[in-house]
């Protein structure tokens, strides 16, 4: 069998050209001004972002085009654009290869809703934070501006937006199941995932004189086109049926989903296809996929092979400015600011908790970079970084600690369907140690100019408890008060949904850290993070998880309702009512309590925020209705008073930015004040 690392070899490396001398641009052009002083006359790539242009290494625009332009391509931006005409899309004039749009780091529909559905003020990624600078749905918006403006040139799909929609999707927003966004935007291409290897032979090839119909074979790559002959077609219907019949078939296979108009009509049949998609996720084994749109076959290759360590390095290491466009000024970039003192040592997640997008878009594979990168890039940012005051706001990515975490049997890897490496319980097979990670926290230390790192990103706490020393190098070192974990629920229920361990490795935990913060001679505070109305959870799940907050002294200052994000899998629990964990098989599959009216979906919220005085009138409400009357009084076991304050009983509406997705975004939508003693 056929390993990651042996697939990696096989494929041409992102290292394999270099940068072609004198040809970086101080930034990405975004004017024709900037084109004539770089001396171009066109570019070959243009790139289509609904964020503002950041040239730093957190801004997917950046990375793709710092990366083409290392192959010799002339790259311009055109961020946020007037989408009300075509004109704003000629600002740079004809790309001589193609157009790539993408939404920008979140999702345009996350970015401008809350999970109730309301439009959000602000945007994080525009200059002064000001919100409506981008379309809903501003991929499709982008692409279509973008074949008006002209007509012949090819047209790249990339990014979450167009990562998370590439088959047909469950849209929280319009509630229904929409079409592939391949469809919707009528594009000639999708590239899903971390794009890198498939943006570079995609550009390479048409720069070539290829078309996009003959770039079929590229992984990470969705597109329109017909089963090949010599193709086996093995039905979706049931997908352990299928794994026994890839087992028996012989030669090239592809599976076939459930088509967009069974997926539309039939739940079940959704269910089953979102099944499919998160088992066929593994670069391994992942076989082709394909599914019928009207009158047209949608095809996903394979995922992309995961960047060896030599690649992230190369990536990280183009000459990016590292700051917002000077077309900016002054205007704060929300962002920008919250990352720009913090650097990414990895990617990638093998947790694959349910609601979260983080596995579908980067992979479970964890992909490293070098300590001399890491170290190289602290030093750009002291040198650099104006406003660096010595701090390294986080050293992380999507978890803080999975770096150079990886399955010890590249065969078992390379063979393995399951969506994670640490539910039930952690795989005997999963190498957990810290070592590499508290090695390069103290060599980050060391670095001269450096006075304190702090980690900012999720810590896997489930992960941690297994390095004592890991733990006691985190509260000692790179805590600054309080440390900000996720446990997100109490109850076994909500949690078996999530795939996520139960609250006795929380209390576990945190043990381990009270008793490191009071050897450390700190006094530190554990943040748990938590979710309201999640697939899964019952209204007594939710009482219950308010009993323990109080019970522990806790007060949830912000909340996160369950946002159903495209793809996730508590997405598809959320729409079918199915859990598409186990086998979905017609009249046997596992079902699941979603929470889907409002005004639910407020009770849920209100027991997270148990303490706040507008919660209490349905709090007592829903507590009478629950046969719990006796958690309404004033003794220090009962939920709620019997009073109300006056002023008081309309629930509160927090407003809250949007949940980040990946690494870059990292502005979060709850947080926890402790009681003070």
């Amino acid at each position: 069998m056929e390993t990651i690392a042996s697939a990696q070899k096989a494929v041409i490396p992102l290292t394999a050209r270099e940068p072609q001398a004198g040809r970086a641009a101080p930034f990405l052009p975004m004017s024709r001004a900037e084109m004539t002083s770089l001396g171009w006359d066109e570019c070959d790539v243009v790139l289509v972002t609904g964020d503002a242009y950041v040239d730093h290494p957190s801004f997917g625009m950046a990375i793709i085009g710092r990366l083409l332009e290392a192959q010799g391509l002339r790259v311009g931006i055109i961020s946020q654009p007037d989408w009300q005409s075509a004109e704003p899309f000629k600002a740079l004039g004809r790309p001589r290869l193609f157009f790539g749009v993408t939404g920008g780091n979140l999702d345009s529909m996350v970015n401008r809703y809350t999970s109730d559905r309301k439009v959000r003020s602000d945007d994080a990624y525009t200059a002064g934070g000001e919100g409506g600078k981008r379309p809903d749905r501003c991929t499709i918006v982008y692409t279509q501006r973008c074949r008006e403006a002209y007509k012949d040139v090819p047209i790249v799909l990339g990014g979450i937006e167009a990562s998370l929609r590439r088959i047909a999707h469950y849209d929280f927003w319009s509630d229904k199941v929409r079409r592939s966004i391949l469809a919707d935007a009528k594009a000639d291409l999708l590239i899903y995932g971390n794009a890198e290897r498939a943006v570079v032979e995609v550009a390479n090839r048409l720069a070539a004189g290829e078309t996009t119909r003959d770039l079929d074979n590229v992984r990470g790559v969705a597109l329109f086109r017909r089963v090949p002959e010599g193709f086996t077609e093995l039905h979706a219907d049931d997908i352990d049926s299928a794994d026994e019949g890839a087992t028996r078939t012989k030669g090239d296979t592809v599976i076939r989903l459930p088509s967009f108009e069974q997926v539309e009509n039939d739940k079940d049949a959704y269910a089953r296809a979102s099944r499919v998609l998160h088992r066929e996720a593994n670069p391994g084994n992942a076989r082709p996929l394909v599914q019928r749109h009207g009158d047209r076959d949608l095809w996903l290759n394979p995922p992309p092979i995961p960047l060896t360590s030599d690649e992230m390095d190369a990536v990280y290491d183009l000459p990016y400015a590292r700051a917002p466009h000077p077309a900016y000024g002054d205007a704060k970039i929300p962002a920008w600011d919250m990352i720009k003192f913090s650097v990414t040592i990895m990617r990638g997640c093998f947790g694959g908790c349910t609601f979260c997008s983080i596995t579908e878009h980067e992979g479970r594979i964890i992909q490293n970079r070098s300590e001399k990168s890491i170290l190289q890039e602290i030093e750009k940012i002291r040198d650099k970084t104006p406003g660096f005051t010595g701090v390294i706001s986080d050293i992380g990515g999507p978890t803080a600690n999975m770096y150079r975490m990886a399955c010890k049997d590249p065969k078992i890897e390379a063979a393995c369907r399951l969506p994670s490496c640490v539910f039930p319980d952690i795989c005997p097979n999963l190498n957990t140690s810290h070592d590499d990670l508290i090695s390069l926290y103290r060599k980050v230390r060391e670095t001269k100019g450096v006075k304190k790192v702090m980690v900012a990103s999720g810590v896997r706490y489930d992960l941690a408890v297994k390095s004592p020393e890991y733990v006691k190098e985190l509260v000692t070192h790179h805590v600054g008060g309080y440390l900000k974990i996720a446990p997100e629920h109490t109850e076994r229920g909500p949690l078996d949904k999530m795939m996520k361990p139960g609250i006795g490795t929380y209390d576990k935990f945190k043990e381990m850290f009270d008793a490191a913060a009071k050897e450390a001679g700190k006094q530190y505070y554990l943040i748990p993070y938590f979710i309201a109305a999640h697939p899964g959870t019952t209204d007594e799940d939710m009482m219950h998880l308010a009993l323990w907050l109080k019970k522990n002294r806790y007060r949830a200052d912000q909340v996160q309702t369950f946002l159903p994000s495209p793809m996730a899998t508590a997405t598809a629990m959320y729409h079918t009512g199915v859990n598409t964990l186990k086998g979905v098989r017609r009249g046997g599959t596992d079902k699941v309590e979603t929470v889907r009216g409002a005004k639910q979906r407020r009770l849920h919220k209100a027991f997270l925020r148990y303490h706040d005085p507008n919660n209490w009138p349905l709090l007592r409400d829903a507590l009478k209705e629950m046969g719990r009357a006796d958690l309404i009084g004033p003794r220090p076991d009962q939920l709620v008073p019997n009073y109300q304050p006056a002023g008081t009983g309309k629930a509160a509406d927090v407003k809250r930015p949007a949940r980040p997705h990946s690494r870059g975004q990292k502005f979060t939508t709850k947080g926890v004040q402790m009681f003070k003693k």
